[in-house]
């Protein structure tokens, strides 16, 4: 399963060239290594290469549709650019080489353990310290939102039962937008940790707006729902709520990241 990947939009924009030597080379020397072992092993039938992708390789969509597997590619930012790289070298190893992947393009992640950059954490984070929380633009950027034990089973469930050279869209089933996210995390948050002295959505700050800053994401999970059985079965409150109550469960996972490079400040401006 090749999940490692350079994923922050923002940190492209600054750096495009570690998320082209990460995403796409990588990429590269996983299939080359993954051939020559299937190759040496004698090309065994259930040896499968799954590669683990993101809905930003379909661009942006309007006020309607969804994506789907035939979605045409369509990125817009380094990152998913070199994701959509990436999709297309995993594709041709199978159709040259016979490699047997599966892949997968799945919506916005959240969940604990999630690196404190990212929007979920810099909002929970922010908030209890009593910081602004930063909204993009207007806050009307929609994405689905997925839980990551969700996309833990749906991945295991393409690996284990995905047909080979297919792909599959993972989403949550969960669209919403930033603003809206992050009052509801705001409104947790004064339920679980309320403040002495007024609410936590009075922190919320809009700031500048991301470069290419995709409208909305939405997944149409129709495939994996109809082929392989799965769908998502956690809902975005409770998800969210179970994801704010292991923040502030962890402090001593969370608070030493906060040293690391970028993390704190805002990205993606040199453009």
């Amino acid at each position: 399963m090749h999940l490692a990947a350079e994923s922050h939009v923002d940190r492209s924009i600054d750096g495009p060239g570690d998320f082209i030597s990460t995403d796409v080379t990588g990429s590269y020397e996983l299939l080359e290594a993954a051939r020559r072992y299937w190759e040496e092993a004698g090309r065994p039938a259930d040896f499968r290469f799954h590669h683990i992708s993101t809905d930003e390789v379909f661009g942006s969509l309007g006020p309607q549709g969804m994506f789907t597997e035939d979605t045409q590619y369509d990125p817009r930012s380094p990152y998913s650019a070199s994701k959509a790289a990436s999709d297309h070298l995993v594709r041709a190893w199978h159709h040259t080489y016979g490699l047997p992947v599966v892949l997968s393009n799945c919506s916005n992640n959240y969940d604990p353990c999630h690196f404190p950059e990212k929007l979920t954490p810099v909002i929970i984070l922010n908030a209890l310290a009593g910081k602004a929380l930063p909204i993009y633009g207007d806050g009307s950027h929609v994405r689905d939102w997925l839980y990551v034990e969700d996309h833990a089973d749906a991945l295991l469930c393409v690996l284990t039962r995905g047909a080979v050279g297919r792909s599959y869209n993972i989403g949550g089933e969960n669209e919403c937008s930033n603003l809206n996210l992050v009052r509801s995390l705001c409104s947790i948050l004064d339920d679980l940790h309320p403040k002495t002295a007024g609410f936590y959505a009075d922190q919320i700050e809009f700031v500048p707006d991301r470069l290419v800053h995709d409208a909305r994401y939405a997944i149409d999970p129709g495939r994996i729902r109809t082929e392989l059985g799965w769908r998502p079965s956690v809902t975005l409150d409770e998800g969210l709520r179970h994801t704010v109550r292991w923040y502030l469960d962890n402090e001593s996972w969370w608070r030493p990241l906060l040293d690391r490079q970028g993390v704190g400040q805002r990205l993606g401006m040199r453009a």
